[in-house]
């Protein structure tokens, strides 16, 4: 057990559980040590992502986030651009060990799942929800493009209709919502269903032959690992570049201060 998450195993299965409300840094960096650590174990033929609070998570972190890594958003200089972009990019990373899990993984969403949370699911092959579950790609509200992995893997999964009208609006949907456009697979009615429901299907995953179904995934992921890399430099790119700006302090004193934001476009 870390700080931010643990790891329970138990007949081929392995369930990782997020450990706080909000997604800091740190939770980053531990979700993709333990996934770096879940692809070696060739013991492990799926894996359940859940979360032990009220919420599945209601996204990153803001006060940690800027406490941690605030000098990188300030700045007009290379030097603090090109740390920002070295940060997302190490960010980046850490999703990425959940998208490139080689055994399949599935998500439980029950409550708020914002921002990164949304980062987080869409790494992952499935994802149930409860159906008092809801969904928000949040970042335009705090002048903030999504840059985790949301933009690069929510078009596959909900079509690029879907996904410009979530980013561009920040709306919130709920599980109902979800699941008519495809985000998640299927509703469950409580947590106890969602974990039954989550579970059923990892044994049914792990009842197959291993090497097929990591065969399976390795083709069903064949093509979109290129097209999400090159995404996700772009937008790394595009954040060390365009990040810093009066909206974006505008939104961390709006966040703070608990009212609406005021952007100008400057």
């Amino acid at each position: 057990m870390s700080e931010t998450i643990s790891v329970d195993k138990s007949a081929h299965i392995t369930t990782l559980w997020l450990e706080k409300p909000t997604m800091p840094p740190k939770m980053f960096e531990e979700l993709g040590s333990a996934f770096s650590e879940i692809a070696l174990d060739h013991d492990v033929r799926a894996v359940v992502v859940r979360s032990r609070t009220k919420h599945f998570t209601y996204g990153l972190d803001l006060t940690a986030a800027f406490q941690e890594l605030g000098a990188a958003f300030s700045g007009g200089t290379a030097k603090p651009r090109m740390e920002l972009f070295s940060t997302i990019r190490r960010l980046q990373g850490y999703l990425d060990a959940v998208a490139d899990c080689p055994v399949p993984v599935i998500a439980a969403v029950h409550g708020w799942c914002v921002g990164g949370g949304v980062d987080l699911i869409s790494a992952c092959d499935i994802r149930y929800a409860t159906q008092d579950a809801k969904f928000s790609v949040r970042e335009t509200r705090i002048a903030i493009v999504a840059d985790l992995g949301s933009l690069q893997r929510l078009p596959p999964i909900i079509g690029q209709g879907h996904t410009r009208e979530l980013a561009f609006t920040a709306k919130d949907i709920d599980a109902a919502r979800a699941r008519e456009i495809g985000l998640v697979n299927d509703v469950a009615r409580d947590q106890k269903e969602l974990a039954e429901l989550a579970l059923s299907t990892a044994r049914q995953i792990a009842e197959n032959a291993p090497l097929t179904v990591r065969g399976v995934k390795q083709v069903l992921d064949f093509g979109r690992d290129r097209r999400v890399a090159d995404g996700l430099e772009y937008v790394a790119a595009w954040n060390s570049a365009f990040l810093a700006s009066e909206d974006l302090g505008e939104a961390m004193g709006a966040f703070l201060e608990k009212r609406p934001p005021a952007f100008k476009g400057k």
